[in-house]
C-alpha cells in the first residue's frame, strides 16, 4: 500500500492527450461551422441591402418615366441596368377641371414591369408597379 501512495504522476497519459485533443477538434469544428453560417447569413444581407438600394433607385426613376408617352426603354443606373414596359391597365379617361367640366390632360393607369440586371447582362430581379400615363389633349381656350 506504501509503494501505491508514494508514487507521484508524471505528465499525462495518451488517454487523456487523445480526449483532450478529440475535445479542441471538436470545439473548433463547431466554431468554424458558427463561423461559416455567419458569413453566409451576412452575403445574404449584403445582397439584400443592394437588391433594397437598387429598388429604390428604379422606383425614383420610375417616378420621372411617363408610361403612356414612354411605354418602354432602358437606362443605365450606375453598375445596373434598368428596362420597363408598360400595358394599360385602363382606358384613356378625361381629366376633370376645377371646379367643373373637362381637364386639359387625358390620364390613364398603367402596369410596369420593371426589370433590373447585373453589369454582366445577366437577370437580378423585377418588379411590377402601377403608373398613371398622361398627356395633353386640350389647349386652354381664351376669349380674347
Amino acid at each position: 500500500m506504501n509503494s501505491i501512495r508514494g508514487r507521484k504522476q508524471q505528465g499525462f497519459t495518451l488517454i487523456e492527450a487523445i480526449v483532450a485533443l478529440v475535445l479542441i477538434a471538436t470545439t473548433g469544428m463547431a466554431l468554424f461551422s458558427w463561423i461559416n453560417s455567419n458569413i453566409i447569413t451576412l452575403n445574404r444581407i449584403q445582397e439584400s441591402n443592394a437588391e433594397n438600394t437598387a429598388t429604390l433607385n428604379a422606383l425614383e426613376y420610375m417616378n420621372n418615366i411617363n408610361p403612356m408617352i414612354l411605354p418602354e426603354g432602358q437606362a443605365n443606373l450606375g453598375s445596373y441596368r434598368l428596362s420597363w414596359q408598360a400595358e394599360a391597365a385602363t382606358e384613356p379617361r378625361d381629366g376633370a377641371a376645377y371646379p367643373f367640366g373637362l381637364g386639359f390632360y387625358q390620364l390613364s393607369l398603367y402596369q410596369t414591369k420593371v426589370t433590373i440586371q447585373k453589369p454582366d447582362g445577366k437577370f437580378w430581379f423585377s418588379f411590377t408597379l402601377q403608373q398613371v400615363g398622361y398627356k395633353k389633349a386640350r389647349e386652354l381656350l381664351t376669349p380674347f
